[in-house]
């Protein structure tokens, strides 16, 4: 089958390297003009596996105006507050007869896609695996070849021939997908793991394995995913895990899959770009408050890291010359 990557960043070029590789036809449409720019000038994007082997993979890369090829498959990866502006600079290319795969961190893209989407056709999934975007046309995999596994499941809860070729084609690309009929649990169990592990990481700019070894990891752990099962159970959703078995995914992939990783959060943070917390646990708080519960430290995380966002990029200059000019006119 033919696949569209819409939101050609680390994941979604890991995802459609891995599937051009495995042999199938892939375009990359991308909203960073950066992006496209740098490998357009580079005849392709480098490639990394733990920061070695780096080497260059030709890929065929366009804006969403430019595009007017026919997937049969969309495998949407932008960032959650980009992506109306994605869809909408894309839809003139979306057909009644396409699915759509929307592996994305945190909650809040099924909606949208379903405004050019059919239900029928859309597969919610969560992506297992770690990957850096170094700068414009360079991405490095992290972990060895055939690490990591997705889940995924029809928004319907229905597999069908179609989700069936799908997921036999992402195993032949060494995505190693697993299939259930759980939608929300699905995605949910993903938004629990980074509501935990990105936004900590993030706020003391760490390393997942330097998390986890710290004293407070298993109870600040405990703390966020007691919240956010409370919230699920309110709301109605059995998630794939138990409590427990949610603080051991915690635990192993920090120390032994992912140790020397920076989460997705991180990255935007350091890069001075919005983070998705705001998605994940602002998601998890907001949507605990429709069942009259709160998940009060979801949403002290969640302020914390836009403190830190405004902190970033607050103007320390101005401030002073403003101090400056007071005490001049006193």
């Amino acid at each position: 089958m033919k696949y569209a990557v819409l939101g050609a960043g680390a994941m979604g070029l890991r995802y459609g390297v891995l599937l051009q590789e495995a042999g199938f036809d892939v375009d990359f449409v991308e909203i960073w003009q950066p992006q496209i720019d740098k490998i357009r000038e580079q005849n392709g994007v480098f490639v990394s596996r733990d920061h070695k082997n780096k080497h260059l993979v030709p890929v065929n890369i366009y804006s969403p105006e430019e595009y007017t090829g026919d997937p049969d498959v969309w495998v949407v990866f932008t960032k959650q507050m980009q992506l109306a502006d994605a869809l909408k600079r894309t839809a003139h290319a979306f057909k009644p007869s396409q699915y759509v795969v929307s592996p994305m961190n945190g909650m809040g893209h099924i909606d949208k896609l379903n405004q050019y989407f059919d239900k029928q056709n859309v597969i919610g999934a969560t992506a297992l695996i770690g990957t850096v975007l170094n700068g414009p046309g360079d991405v490095d995999f992290i972990g060895a070849k055939g690490a990591g596994s997705m889940n995924m499941a029809n928004e319907t809860e229905k597999p069908d021939k179609m989700t069936k070729k799908i997921q036999d084609e992402f195993t032949q690309a060494n995505l190693n997908p697993n299939l259930t009929t759980n939608f929300m649990g699905t995605l949910m169990a993903k938004v629990i793991f980074n509501s935990v592990v990105n936004t900590l990481c993030t706020m003391f700019e760490i390393q997942m394995g330097e998390f986890i070894q710290s004293p407070v990891a298993e109870k600040l752990s405990r703390q966020l995913i007691d919240e956010a099962f409370d919230v699920c159970e309110r709301a109605g959703i059995t998630l794939l895990n138990t409590r427990e078995e949610e603080w051991e995914s915690v635990q192993f992939v920090s120390s032994v899959s992912n140790p020397l990783h920076y989460p997705s959060m991180y990255q935007d943070m350091s890069k001075g770009r919005n983070t998705e917390v705001d998605y994940i646990n602002g998601y998890i708080y907001d949507l605990g408050l429709k069942y009259h519960y709160e998940a009060k430290t979801h949403d002290f995380l969640r302020n914390l890291v836009h403190l830190a966002e405004f902190s970033r990029d607050f103007d320390v200059e101005a401030l002073e010359k403003k101090v400056q000019n007071l005490e001049l006119s006193k």
